[in-house]
């Protein structure tokens, strides 16, 4: 069985006992069952993590630390997803699965035909949710690096920087013809945009084409939106990348 492994936001010094944030105590007690002496580990989003063992103390816990390592997990170069906001369990699932395959950095973005509307403060709580998401692909997949989630953004306002954006640049699009293996290996980056349930309104598909972003085709079947930009980075890392 894997040894478990828990986000905490603090230093995590070797030979120190530390307690753990009342969370992730009722998740290794509470849920898992762990139990005095088990080993567990514990990463802060630095790149590395600290192997320790668990101490129960009460209702909380605590983790003695001990060896501290950084094995590479990360993406051989960095991917950038730009997902049109999807509903619910729909938009965790896409960001659950591209941590696990690599992601680096994740652009919400409400769009025409969007179906979900969130107002300012349902989008900071939507964010938060979904930061959680990500903490807990990590955890799972062995990431010592947290992804990052930028705010929310309406169409036309991330547009406006999408110009400036470095390396390959692919619109998901189901009436493009070309195809991932027709494209040479990235240098150092990919941006992998992704349409919501209804998929792009003409006038966004144009636009985007227009500031540099090339259509592309997953093949004769459309993919829904929480499997099409899985599916790309799967592609994506087969090709080129870790897998």
């Amino acid at each position: 069985m894997p040894i478990p492994r828990f986000y905490c936001a603090m230093p995590l010094p070797p030979g120190r006992q530390v307690a753990l944030p009342d969370a992730v105590a009722r998740h290794a007690v509470g849920v898992l069952r762990l139990r005095d002496g088990d080993d567990v580990i514990l990463f802060n989003g630095d790149g590395s993590e600290c192997l320790g063992q668990l101490v129960k103390t009460g209702k909380g816990a605590e983790v003695m630390l001990k060896a501290t390592c950084a094995p590479e997990r990360e993406s051989p170069f960095a991917i950038t997803l730009v997902q049109g906001v999807s509903s619910g369990e729909r938009m965790d699932y896409t960001l659950q699965k591209a941590v696990e395959l690599g992601v680096s950095h994740i652009q919400p973005v409400m769009m025409k035909r969007t179906i979900v509307r969130l107002d300012e403060d349902k989008r900071h709580k939507r964010r938060q949710h979904w930061q959680g998401v990500v903490i807990s692909a990590c955890e799972q997949c062995g990431r010592n690096h947290l992804p990052e989630i930028d705010p929310i953004l309406d169409f036309h306002d991330w547009l406006a920087t999408a110009e400036a954006k470095a390396g390959l640049r692919l619109l998901l699009d189901p009436e493009a013809r070309l195809r991932l293996r027709e494209l040479p290996a990235p240098e150092h980056a990919v941006t992998l945009l992704a349409g919501p349930e209804g998929g792009f309104d003409p006038n966004e598909r144009e636009m985007l084409r227009r500031v540099g972003f090339q259509p592309l085709s997953l093949g004769p079947r459309i993919l829904r939106t929480e499997t099409a930009a899985v599916a790309a980075m799967a592609v994506i890392q087969g090709l080129w990348g870790d897998i």
